[in-house]
């Protein structure tokens, strides 16, 4: 509800309150079966073979030819467009399809696919994306043969989908509350549909009344609103009604019984399938009309209806107090126009327990008087004619003893049982009893929030903060995968410290300030100063190390070493600068460089760094060692002095770019910090002076 309603903060917290305790949802996941075997399909997997997401491209570039546009609303997550659609274009349910597509059989034609999902998501199917008012069939070319896949219901308009399939004469409405008495009403309309099923709760009263006398009129049905649907076992099912596909095997809702129920209630039409099927041989169809006070069909309507029906030979029905729909009921029953047995209860006894009246859950269980009390009507029904149990406990018993006699007097020969078709496992169980691997999509070494607190390289929050760590120590946890000694932390801090900010007229607080002023917000200002961090700009610490620990290590002179460059037409990373010079040093520089002697084991690259700097001098008075090349020298250094890290692995954090990534982390301080200063000043817009641009042909 929160994601529906771009609730990001309160989505984060809920998703949060989850991880903490352990509680994760199902994964979704579609499953199609060839040849005997299961094929399971999870969304996004990338461990399917490269021809499935190839064909998939192609049907993609078909559909979107033809109208299609993806329905991006469905997706509730907090990210672009572009990723929605991503997201959608690797459902689950379009790999199975394609899949299907691409390993079928030839002399398969004409055979159904039957795709099966382990959760059910009200828009999860995306097909209201087609901008058509028309139908298509779309054709699928292969060696074997020709596959036709038909998308129905892939309309945005009624007309045009009643009119492309004059066959369909149902329609199901998920639409909400505010929507769905016109949308269904619009479908009443529509000469080929006979039943609308109104899935929606709360629709008003005045217009289900509408919807009510237009079905009437016009010889058509309404089933809900409220209701979670029908089924009828074997065949289909609408809504919500029957649950999960591990629900509907338990229920032998799989394959068709010889009992009919009809209920006001769908939490409760669940409940009985299940009771159904334990002691008689199941449920032939099922439906729940709704509970609202106006339901737009009646419990009534649906026993006249199974009485029918051949295959139904006995009914069960539940409803509740309030409301007089079950006297419909007597008096069918009175009058002789049910001529098979009924089983009925009529819940909500326990109103009298209560000294005021009791609104129950739905709209309409509230009594309005003694006629419409559960016991009234349990008492009316049952000198009907109708089998009405003691109590609810006993529902169960009377269906029983009542199917019994009916086997016993040759009314009902039970329906021989039948193997389900397998069902695949949900893919977390299967998961954990090692039956599947699941590809991950990300791995992840440096932190886990799974836990009741996040862990960075293993030590939980509470820890970090207990020992009193600094963001040197987080650094070294999350960038070093290690706690460092504390020298090491404190020399990490002081590089940020020092780095943070070198005033305005630099090239990336120039950008900062100039972007703030345009108006632009935070992360915009923020990324047009860190975007021109590079060889030029702060972006010389990976090189300085890089170039000064290959000469240090293979022994070259300072002067073989800037010779050696100079050759190659490559810039001492490290030297040089533009302000600075021999008379005029990097106070950042030396404060590095005086608490390196105080406190490193070791200063062997500094020296050598400092070396090379004597000898530049002696070229250009600003040739003077910057402060990119004292912390590229330093962390050196520190990698090699604090016997926390092996030759190969201080390769790797130089080859990477952690020494570069010091200096994006501090200057983002001094970034943020201009822009909060512009926008505090409430700077405007920046133009260049032209007494500031030479202006040539």
């Amino acid at each position: 509800m929160y994601a529906v309603s771009e609730r990001w903060d309160d989505v984060h917290k809920i998703r949060k309150h989850m991880r903490g305790n352990n509680l994760k949802k199902v994964s979704a996941y579609s499953s199609v079966e060839l040849d005997g075997e299961v094929h399971v399909f999870s969304e996004g997997s990338r461990s399917q073979c490269k021809e499935i997401y190839e064909k998939l491209g192609e049907l993609d570039g078909i559909v979107k030819a033809m109208g299609y546009r993806a329905e991006t609303g469905i997706v509730l997550h907090d990210v672009e467009v572009e990723e929605k659609e991503a997201a959608l274009r690797t459902h689950s349910e379009k790999l199975a399809i394609t899949f299907s597509l691409l390993y079928s059989r030839g002399d398969d034609e004409g055979v159904p696919l039957r795709i099966m999902k382990n959760l059910r998501s009200r828009d999860s199917c995306d097909l209201e994306g087609f901008e058509s008012d028309q139908a298509f069939d779309l054709l699928v070319c292969f060696e074997s043969g020709d596959v036709l896949i038909r998308f129905a219901l892939a309309l945005t308009c009624i007309e045009a989908a009643c009119t492309a399939h004059p066959t369909a004469d149902v329609f199901i409405n998920f639409a909400s509350f505010r929507s769905a008495a016109a949308s269904s009403l619009s479908a009443l309309k529509q000469p080929t549909i006979r039943v609308v099923a109104i899935i929606a709760e709360g629709v008003p009263e005045a217009d289900t009344k509408q919807l009510i006398s237009y079905a009437r009129a016009n010889n058509k049905v309404v089933i809900g609103p409220a209701t979670v649907g029908g089924i009828q076992a074997g065949a289909f099912k609408i809504g919500d009604t029957a649950g999960t596909i591990d629900n509907i095997v338990q229920c032998k809702l799989y394959r068709p019984g010889s009992v009919g129920f009809v209920s006001k209630s769908g939490g409760m039409s669940n409940e009985m399938y299940n009771t159904i099927a334990r002691v008689t041989d199941g449920i032939y169809e099922g439906i729940a009309i709704g509970g609202d006070v106006f339901p737009g069909s009646t419990l009534s309507d649906h026993i006249l209806r199974f009485n029918n029906i051949p295959q139904i030979k006995m009914m069960v029905v539940l409803g509740e107090l309030g409301g007089r729909d079950e006297y419909s009921l007597v008096e069918a029953l009175k009058e002789g126009k049910v001529h098979k047995p009924v089983v009925a209860w009529v819940s909500g006894t326990c109103a009298r327990l209560f000294k005021s009246e009791v609104q129950f859950g739905h709209a309409g269980a509230k009594s309005g008087g003694e006629l419409e009390s559960a016991q009234a009507k349990n008492q009316a029904l049952k000198e009907s004619g109708a089998v009405v149990p003691t109590s609810f406990e006993a529902l169960e018993s009377a269906i029983k003893v009542t199917f019994e006699k009916l086997v016993d007097e040759g009314k009902i020969t039970p329906v021989p049982e039948v193997t389900p078709p397998p069902i695949p496992e949900d893919l977390s169980t299967a998961i954990k009893s090692g039956k599947v691997r699941a590809p991950t999509h990300i791995i992840s070494t440096i932190s886990d929030d799974r836990g009741e607190e996040p862990c960075y390289a293993g030590l939980p929050m509470s820890t970090i903060i207990e020992r009193g760590y600094g963001v040197g120590d987080v650094i070294s946890l999350l960038w070093f995968k290690r706690s460092l000694p504390r020298y090491c932390t404190q020399f990490i801090e002081i590089c940020i410290m020092l780095c943070a900010d070198h005033g305005p007229c630099v090239s990336g607080a120039h950008n900062a300030i100039v972007t703030a002023r345009a108006g632009k917000d935070l992360v915009s200002s923020l990324v047009s100063g860190l975007l021109t961090i590079g060889p030029r700009f702060g972006g010389a610490i990976d090189d300085a190390a890089r170039y000064f620990k290959d000469a240090y290590d293979r022994g070259l002179t300072p002067y073989e070493f800037v010779e050696s460059m100079k050759k190659k037409g490559i810039r001492v990373p490290g030297i040089g600068h533009r302000i600075k010079s021999r008379d005029n040093r990097d106070k950042r520089v030396q404060l590095l460089q005086k608490y390196a002697h105080t406190h490193f084991p070791s200063v062997k690259y500094m020296e050598y760094a400092v070396q090379v700097e004597t000898y530049t001098l002696s070229k250009a008075n600003n040739l003077v060692l910057n402060v990119d090349g004292a912390i590229g020298s330093l962390f050196l250094d520190l990698l090699s002095g604090s016997g926390m890290f092996t030759k190969q692995e201080i390769d790797e954090i130089v080859g990477i770019g952690y020494l570069n990534g010091l200096f994006v982390l501090a200057r983002s301080i001094g970034l943020i910090g201009h822009t909060f200063d512009q926008k505090r000043l409430k700077q405007p817009l920046y133009r260049h002076p032209w007494e500031d641009v030479l202006y040539t042909k």
